[in-house]
């Protein structure tokens, strides 16, 4: 069933792939944008989190009642956990971040975002206000409010404990204040000189649900039917439902199309209750704009002489409409019904202009060949006034004749200080709550801006237009043909260090990868203070796409405050003119259901001085759902081999001191059902197999195989990553060997201790630890271990996936224990 999922998975993000020709509007698509010309409502739908969204409704408010649709998800998702990787943290917030946006190109929805960030699990909503900064994210959300001008706002979850996560009520809170607050001259006034005013919206509601065993949905509620079926899409609102919440592949949220009727219940919070509609009371065509009947007949009339096979028919109208609109007092309806007509008129001309390169990114101090491209498909009357790009400014005056390329090229000097294409939001230094972003006008963005925009100046039926297009970067793949991506602004050069974090005390041994991303670059590394004089350099000349790696070492004594940890970061030489400024690691994250991401980070070490022992060398790893686990253990000393289905054999497993599974392991790889007898054998026959954290999504009391002795995988978790830890079983060779743990090892967790704990357990596990969150009780599923024959079988939800690649040092000896077989006690190995 699992390899179906995959296949299954897989095809999805071929088919829906960002990389793929650049989107048009067929004539189906065309039309259901001109009756939305008629429609002058907005709806903002509120939640906590990348796919919180209800896609169902997002798309058939868009796209049937066609409303102007924003969803505002208050976090990035930043801390949950990723199915198709290993990224985590910020990282796994750029992904998510562009699979909001892949479905919101499904159902027609725009996105928005504040600046707070997902620090994990929050079990009440104090905590996520105290964490969040109320104040800042309640300011955001105002923001996005006065600027969207929502005349309905709706949430997805209650404001209290039936939302499940302290985020979700959390979104549910702000989203309640910041309707008041958003309408409140008093409240953020510094807003107002962005050009942003007060706003009222008509009413809040509540999207109910029915979610597992909660239930919040009753007859008395207002309720609409949202299973409609679009014959101009050729789908029900169910099945694009489907494809946008499919596009949530990181959190394996693939979900079956629904056809049918199919209703939703609201809730209202405040504002008038509606009675059949939920935009009642709120004028919803042009009579809303004064002057605006006249602009509602010439719609009419446009919609009734469109021809589905010669749309260019409608453009002459369009424009006359486009000046009718221009000629109407400056407004919020105004400003945007003129960008819905100019991309009507775009799109029912056919007109097709590109700006592109072959270069993959755009380099500091090098130069960028571009190629503008453009030809009148639909053979308009146009013309092409100009191109202008950056200070580049060409006038052309030239007709363009019908289905006719145009095009040339050009080389641009790109400047030394250009921009990198740095995410905005993580550009400042972050808090433990939120990120930092200085400018107004970027927050509630979902991302930048391209690097390179080129301006096509046409005429089009007497009309002048301005077209915007970014620069992207084109290739072709021999398999997947023509491909689009951003073009994003890189430095001369890159350092990347690995490891990132040393825990070792003999000597630190890392290796330094330097990458060009231009020629003739001179390039010299340091090791920046408070190493005193530099240990390491490498001066030399570097061509563009040229890598050189290189091992390094040098001596603890050589680093100051031995007893704790430092931090230092890599400094650097150019153009024979040295600099304070930091060398950056290019972090690349690239699937093909989203954009190729680029972010960077300053290239430094960090050195962990702690002493820990081993015991054992050879482990056996099953890869899970994506971990750094991995890249700790063989730091620590150990030799790994990864083992697949076929060789989990008696014969092979006995040369291991220890098995490991990695997160969610038993929730990928169905085949660990199979075999839970051989794993069984061998535990009895000596071995040592542990068990890291697996979700209960697939893996019930019912379904999963685990383990000699039957528990329970539950949802309990401890998301306070200081709450207190205490040892049931203090004497347990788990907390004595080869480490002596105390409560010392437990300080400097992050994010949380652990997740989906053991519950309903066996008498014969042992419960290791015991710890709670504030206010709940003691829990003791955290670190089960059982005794099996000659072996030991332990299963954890200790979050070890985000401690060690964090450099929690007690991570590190707890986990040597955990793996340590206790059939081969030694006095263990000092590092």
């Amino acid at each position: 069933m699992m390899k179906y999922f995959y296949a299954l998975l897989l095809s999805f993000i071929a088919h829906f792939s960002y990389s793929q020709q650049t989107q048009n509007w067929n004539s189906a698509e065309i039309l259901l944008h001109l009756k939305k010309l008629k429609v002058l409502g907005t709806v903002l739908y509120v939640a906590a989190h990348p796919d919180d969204e209800n896609t169902r409704l997002l798309a058939w408010l868009s796209k049937e009642k066609l409303y102007r649709t924003g969803y505002l998800s208050i976090t990035r998702g930043d801390g949950g956990q990723n199915l198709i990787g290993d990224e985590q943290g910020i990282e796994l917030g750029l992904i998510r971040t562009q699979e909001l946006l892949a479905a919101r190109r499904i159902d027609g929805a725009e996105q928005f975002f504040t600046r707070a960030y997902d620090f994990g699990f929050s079990k009440s909503t104090d905590e996520a206000m105290r964490i969040w900064d109320k104040e800042k994210i309640l300011a955001d959300v105002v923001w996005i409010i006065r600027k969207f001008q929502p005349d309905v706002i709706v949430t997805r979850f209650p404001e209290d404990n039936r939302a499940g996560h302290g985020h979700h009520s959390g979104s549910a809170v702000l989203a309640h204040e910041a309707f008041k607050a958003a309408a409140d001259a008093n409240r953020f006034p510094e807003q107002f000189k962005y050009g942003v005013r007060p706003w009222q919206a008509k009413r809040i509601m509540w999207n109910t649900f029915n979610f597992g065993n909660t239930n919040t949905t009753s007859e008395n509620q207002f309720k609409v039917d949202v299973g409609a079926y679009n014959a101009l899409l050729g789908k029900s609102y169910g099945e694009l439902a489907a494809e946008s919440r499919s596009q949530h592949k990181s959190q394996g949220f693939g979900v079956p199309s629904s056809r049918g009727a199919a209703l939703e219940y609201f809730s209202l919070l405040e504002g008038d209750a509606p009675v059949t509609e939920l935009l009642d009371g709120v004028i919803t065509g042009w009579e809303k704009v004064k002057g605006g009947k006249v602009i509602a007949s010439a719609i009419d009339v446009i919609i009734k002489n469109f021809s589905f096979t010669q749309p260019e028919k409608s453009v002459a109208s369009l424009v006359k409409l486009y000046q009718s609109v221009e000629a109407l007092a400056d407004g919020y309806w105004k400003e945007q019904k003129l960008k819905e007509i100019q991309k009507l008129i775009e799109a029912c001309s056919g007109l097709y202009m590109e700006a592109s390169t072959n270069q993959e990114y755009a380099v500091q101090g090098d130069s960028v060949r571009i190629g503008f491209w453009i030809n009148n498909r639909g053979g308009v009357k146009a013309e092409l006034r100009n191109v202008s790009f950056d200070k580049f400014d060409s006038s052309l005056n030239k007709g363009l004749a019908a289905n006719t390329n145009f095009n040339f090229v050009k080389t641009f000097a790109v400047p030394d200080d250009k921009p990198l294409s740095q995410p905005y939001w993580l550009k400042d230094q972050m808090l433990k709550g939120s990120f930092v972003v200085n400018n107004q006008q970027l927050i509630g963005k979902p991302q930048n801006g391209p690097a390179y925009e080129a301006v096509f100046k046409t005429v089009i039926e007497g009309k002048e237009f301005v077209f915007t297009k970014p620069v992207q970067y084109k290739h072709t793949d021999p398999v997947k043909g023509e491909l689009f991506q951003p073009l994003a602004i890189f430095p001369p050069f890159s350092v990347r260090i690995r490891p990132e974090i040393y825990i070792g005390l003999v000597g630190a041994y890392f290796t330094r990868t330097t990458t060009s991303y231009k020629s003739n670059n001179r390039v010299l590394i340091k090791l920046g203070d408070p190493l005193e004089p530099s240990l390491s350099h490498d001066s030399a000349i570097m061509q563009r796409g040229e890598v050189r790696i290189k091992e390094e070492s040098w001596d603890v004594d050589q680093i100051p405050d031995k007893d704790g940890n430092v931090e230092f970061p890599i400094i650097w030489q150019f153009k024979n003119k040295r600099t304070n400024d930091l060398t950056y690691d290019v972090v690349s994250i690239n699937y093909d259901h989203i954009p190729s991401i680029n972010y960077f980070k300053p290239a430094k070490i960090k050195i962990e001085h702690f002493e820990w022992k081993t015991d054992g060398k050879k482990i056996g790893y099953i890869k899970g759902a994506g971990d750094k686990v991995p890249e700790a253990l063989q730091q620590m000393g150990y030799e790994l081999n990864f083992l697949e289905e076929k060789d989990i054999t008696a014969d092979n497993l006995k040369q291991f001191d220890a098995v490991v599974a990695g997160v969610r392991a038993y929730n990928v790889h169905e085949w660990l059902n199979t075999v839970n007898d051989v794993l069984n054998d061998y535990v009895k026959n000596g071995g040592n197999f542990l068990v890291q954290y697996n979700t209960n999504s697939f893996v019930g009391p019912a379904r999963f195989k685990m383990g000699p002795y039957p528990f329970v995988i539950s949802r309990n978790r401890i998301t306070d990553e200081d709450s207190k830890v205490n040892f049931p079983d203090p004497a347990n060779e788990l907390l004595n060997w080869p480490n002596k743990i105390t409560d010392k090892d437990f300080e400097g967790w992050v994010q949380e201790r652990g997740v989906y704990f053991a519950d309903q357990v066996d008498p014969n596990y042992k419960a290791i630890l015991s710890m709670k969150d504030p206010g709940e009780a003691e829990l003791k599923g955290s670190l089960i271990a059982a005794r099996y024959g000659k072996g030991r079988f332990i299963y954890t939800g200790l979050a070890f996936f985000r401690q060690l690649p964090a450099g929690v040092p007690g991570a590190y000896r707890l986990f040597a224990n955990l793996i340590a077989n206790p059939n081969s006690k030694n006095d263990g190995a000092t590092k």
